[in-house]
């Protein structure tokens, strides 16, 4: 069966987030092309397999489709579907391992139990920010991505430096109670 998709598309440039009115919702195809990359990266980090990674998010935009008209925000939606798919595919191959010195004794890190707990607290903090205000992802992106001083974020977003600082840490404090409350108390999962 033929994808459809809406007439109406979005025009984006490379690496540009979908910006849609809140009442509008982006295209099938604007929003593929916008976060197509992003998701590979994020699936990859989890699997740590391209190929793996190219299924999940092909798998991940698949179900989305399937269920276009019930779904509000459907850029949260793919990195949570994306997340669950990855967590579900490192259960069922939990014992397959591809690393050169697997002979070696293992670490902390190692452990499968240990990593799969860190990679759900990260995809667990990643769906949490995909579902804050605009405002506040832009905040967290400033800080942490682009790693700019509150000084520079406060000039970029017309704030003072305390209220920058006043938002961080008050941002931060809710993601952390999210975090807890989504049953994730430590940076491992």
């Amino acid at each position: 069966m033929p994808l459809k998709v809406p007439n109406k598309v979005m025009k984006l440039r490379p690496n540009t987030r979908v910006r849609a009115k809140a009442s509008e919702k982006p295209s099938v195809e604007a929003l593929f092309e916008a976060e197509e990359s992003p998701l590979l990266r994020y699936a990859h980090g989890m699997v740590a397999r391209r190929e793996v990674a190219e299924e999940i998010v092909q798998d991940a935009f698949l179900k989305l489709h399937q269920h276009w008209k019930d779904i509000d925000n459907p850029r949260a939606w793919l990195y949570r579907a994306t997340r669950n798919l990855s967590l579900n595919h490192l259960r069922k191959y939990r014992r397959e391992s591809l690393t050169e010195d697997s002979d070696l004794e293992p670490t902390a890190y190692d452990l499968p139990d240990v990593e799969l707990g860190r990679m759900e607290a990260i995809g667990t903090l990643r769906t949490l920010i995909e579902e804050l205000p605009p405002a506040d992802r832009q905040l967290i992106q400033l800080k942490y991505h682009d790693e700019l001083s509150y000084g520079n974020i406060g000039e970029e977003l017309e704030l003072s430096t305390g209220n920058v600082g006043y938002k961080l840490h008050h941002l931060l404090k809710h993601l952390s109670e999210a975090l807890q409350k989504a049953g994730i108390s430590s940076p491992r999962g």
